[in-house]
C-alpha cells in the first residue's frame, strides 16, 4: 500500500473486473489551481483490491480524460506512480495522482493491463469519475 486509504464524506466510484475491485475517488485542488488562466487541477486516489485467487500484477494504464467542452484527451503509460505493483490475494494497492483541465468540469474513465501469475492478461476497468469544481454550477454526477 502507498497512500492512506479512501476519504470519508467523498463520493467513490466502484467497479469489479475478474476479481479485481477498484474504486475511485476524485477531489478538486484549489491550491495548485488558477481559474482565471483557465487551469484547474483535481486528484485522485485508487484503490485496487485483488479479490482474485491469484496474484496479479499491474503493468499499463490507459486513461481517457474528457473537458467539458467535449476535447479528449489519452493517456498511455507503464504502471501507475512510476510503478508496477504485485497484489496479492486479499491485498490493496493505494495511490494517488493528478491531472489538470483547461475547463472548471470533467471525467475521466480507464483501464489497467493486469497479469496473473499464470500469464493470463486482462484488463480491469476503471470506473467513469467526475472531476468537478466549485467554479461550475452543474456537476457531472
Amino acid at each position: 500500500m502507498v497512500d492512506d486509504d479512501l476519504i470519508d464524506g467523498v463520493l467513490t466510484f466502484e467497479e469489479t473486473t475478474e476479481g479485481i475491485h477498484i474504486a475511485v475517488q476524485s477531489y478538486y485542488l484549489a491550491e495548485q489551481s488558477k481559474p482565471e488562466a483557465q487551469q484547474f487541477v483535481w486528484a485522485y486516489r485508487i484503490r485496487i483490491t485483488n479479490e482474485a485467487g491469484q496474484p496479479v500484477q499491474l503493468l499499463n494504464r490507459h486513461w481517457m480524460i474528457t473537458d467539458a467542452n467535449g476535447g479528449l484527451q489519452e493517456v498511455k503509460g507503464v504502471g501507475v506512480i512510476g510503478e508496477q505493483p504485485v497484489i496479492r490475494p486479499g491485498d490493496t494497492y493505494i495511490y494517488t495522482s493528478g491531472t489538470p483541465l483547461s475547463t472548471p468540469s470533467g471525467f475521466m474513465r480507464g483501464s489497467y493491463e493486469m497479469q496473473r501469475d499464470d500469464g493470463v492478461m486482462f484488463n480491469a476497468q476503471v470506473p467513469a469519475f467526475s472531476l468537478d469544481s466549485p467554479h461550475v454550477s452543474l456537476h457531472i454526477n
